[in-house]
């Protein structure tokens, strides 16, 4: 898996290149396109360096190769934060990513799981009896949402929030 190269942020005012430069002040990054300051960011948002360096890049006032030697980043991450821009906008940079839903697991598939594990089959079987994959049954009996048949008895008795219901 590809290691993350961190923007470094050299102290005072540095340039990019004969436009524009960029200052360390008390933990925030201040861009600057000659005297004037452009934008500003926290330095450890790595969302926003991205952005404006996207910005600047996709205006024509750096290249993506300045941006590379001037912030020790990879080339190809550069290259990935422009697209994302000119795709996407803004929007793709403040966007949180989407995590996993179950899907496959309705109601409608749970209830036949719940039945073919109640037979005292094994998590494998009833993945490959309904087509799913043995992650997805296994990781649902592991959150409670499916009980295999020898966890039945004991859940009778249990109060716990996971499976739902209440010691009598």
């Amino acid at each position: 898996m590809p290691q993350l190269h961190l923007p470094i942020f050299p102290s005072g005012l540095t340039y990019i290149n004969n436009q524009i430069g960029v200052e360390k002040k008390d933990g925030r990054i201040y861009y600057f396109h000659g005297l004037l300051p452009v934008f500003s960011h926290e330095e450890k948002d790595i969302e926003s360096f991205r952005y404006i360096t996207s910005q600047l890049v996709q205006a024509g006032n750096v290249s993506q190769l300045e941006i590379v030697k001037a912030f020790g980043v990879s080339c190809i991450s550069v290259k990935r934060a422009v697209s994302r821009l000119r795709k996407q906008g803004l929007e793709g940079f403040t966007q949180k990513a989407k995590g996993g839903t179950a899907y496959v697991l309705t109601a409608e598939v749970a209830g036949r799981a719940q039945k073919v594990l109640n037979e005292g089959h094994s998590a494998g079987e009833v993945a490959r009896q309904l087509g799913l994959k043995v992650s997805t049954v296994r990781k649902t009996t592991g959150a409670g949402r499916l009980h295999k048949k020898n966890s039945i008895l004991r859940r009778q008795s249990c109060c716990c929030k996971q499976c739902g219901t209440e010691q009598k």
